[in-house]
């Protein structure tokens, strides 16, 4: 989830049944999820709509943010249970020790999935379920979950793609290591990647390493937001950053040498996504710069395998310490990159200065979505996968997290008529699609969320989800949402 500095006092976070037996795990059938017909799916066809034959749709979740189950079957602590249970931090002081309890219903979830038409589902593993104390005697319980997990859906025609970092860092590690200010922290991530790769490799073909870091390293490292809500000056803070890009690539060498042949790695990162004002060659020049140099820290170094200059001329005495080997295993060879992309970072403009661009403020009347820092701009689906190819030649993209929060009201007969998340999917779709009529290869989208969560800081009192989660009784409910996302995996086209 991308989050504007200027907005960070605001910070929010960011299935289809037939069967009566799966409304006594609190599901619920409603008729806006099989309303559609084909005849009106057609009528409302955008023209040159079509996404790439096998396109891949999916919808996406995080351990911390669904499985819940905080306190069963050997799971560590995390920083996040630590964090959110500290009063005054989180919406309401709520916490995930429960969440969507998916932990205990994911077959009944993973039959929604399958009504959905969805193809991959992006789950997160906790690091705490398979290692409660981030390293040593690996949880057997933990890793017979994830597999029980990832054989359903295959079952089920689901293929899953398995995240290994989703901010929950075992809490022994933050205590031992300070967390992510230590490489020893870096150096365990590694193991812990490669001991996945070992046990679920003959069931997960793909991997991303770490979600997000620009936003687990500045919010909890950088500005004390999120967990484990740390205000670290700026030398310790590049530090924190360089030791998350190094776990990064230690853990895809430890794929590499321990997973199955034909696995395929890369990472999810929220990356800064300046779009070009007005589409000009010098503006759109400008907005390639603005991307590379703006995401220095992160999927740059990543990529490029080095810091750029004015990074480590802007950081000065405070850069972070590296060595060549360090830049090395940062930039292992990557099968594909992932990114999640809500929002512009800024639109930009070609200017004479030493940047060579400038960014402009957006208008105060600029249109957001229920979370404050979340300002609506469909062409940051577009800039993101063309960008991301044309500088580092990238062969495959997934699209890892795009999604909105609502009010989604829920009326006396079980229905949320979320038509701004309905008109926010087929406005940034169409802005996707254009990009892989380009010939961009952005092979997958992956809906952000399959259903209401713990969203973080913002509890549960905000939702991105296409399934409306009743947190009292923890029904399933469908949104219009979940009908119309039904449609587009079906159609494989904006609808």
């Amino acid at each position: 989830m991308p989050i504007l500095k200027d907005d960070l006092k605001n910070l929010g976070r960011r299935n289809f049944i037939k069967s009566a037996g799966l409304t006594a795990a609190g599901l619920s059938v409603a008729p806006a999820l099989i309303s559609f017909k084909d005849d009106t799916a057609q009528q409302n066809n955008i023209p040159d709509s079509k996404f790439p034959e096998g396109f891949l749709w999916g919808t996406a979740t995080a351990a911390y943010q669904v499985e819940g189950a905080a306190n069963e079957d050997g799971r560590g602590v995390t920083i996040w249970d630590t964090f959110s249970h500290i009063p005054g931090k989180v919406r309401n002081n709520d916490n995930g020790d429960v969440a969507c309890d998916f932990y205990h219903r994911y077959p009944a979830d993973i039959q929604l999935m399958k009504g959905l038409n969805v193809k991959a589902f992006r789950l997160s593993i906790a690091w705490s379920r398979i290692f409660p104390d981030g390293t040593g005697t690996p949880n057997q319980k933990g890793i017979d979950f994830y597999k029980k997990l990832t054989d359903d859906l295959q079952e089920n025609g689901i293929e899953p793609f398995a995240t290994l970092y989703h901010w929950d860092l075992p809490q022994a590690l933050h205590d031992k290591y300070k967390g992510w200010e230590s490489r020893e922290t870096a150096k365990a991530f590694g193991d812990y990647a490669g001991f996945i790769a070992k046990n679920l490799g003959d069931r997960v073909k793909h991997y991303f390493t770490l979600n997000e870091m620009s936003t687990f390293v500045e919010l909890g490292y950088g500005n004390g937001i999120f967990a484990p809500g740390l205000k670290l000056p700026q030398a310790g803070l590049n530090q924190v950053r360089h030791h998350a890009v190094l776990a990064h690539g230690l853990a895809v060498q430890a794929i590499r040498a321990n997973g199955a042949a034909g696995t395929k790695i890369g990472l999810a990162e929220n990356l800064s996504v300046p779009v070009p004002i007005i589409d000009t060659p010098e503006n759109i020049k400008a907005a390639e710069v603005a991307m590379r140099e703006e995401n220095a820290g992160y999927l740059t170094v990543v990529m490029e395998g080095k810091y750029t200059d004015k990074f480590l001329k802007r950081t000065g005495a405070d850069a972070p310490k590296f060595t060549e080997e360090d830049l090395k295993i940062i930039s292992s060879p990557l099968d594909f990159v992932g990114i999640n992309v809500y929002m512009p970072a800024g639109y930009v403009q070609a200017a004479d200065n030493a940047d060579g661009y400038k960014t402009l403020p957006f208008a105060k009347s600029q249109p957001r979505s229920t979370s404050a820092w979340q300002v609506l701009g469909p062409e940051s689906l577009y800039w993101a996968p063309k960008n991301v190819q044309k500088l580092w030649g990238v062969k495959e993209i997934y699209i890892t997290e795009n999604g909105t929060s609502g009010t989604d009201e829920l009326t006396t007969d079980k229905h949320i008529y979320d038509t701004d998340r309905i008109s926010f999917m087929r406005n940034y779709l169409t802005q996707l699609q254009k990009a892989t009529a380009e010939g961009v290869p952005v092979k997958g989208y992956f809906y952000w969320s399959m259903m209401d969560n713990f969203e973080w800081t913002s509890g549960y009192g905000t939702r991105f989800g296409l399934y409306y989660i009743d947190y009292k009784t923890l029904e399933r409910i469908p949104k219009e949402s979940a009908a119309y996302f039904k449609v587009l995996a079906e159609k494989n086209q904006v609808v």
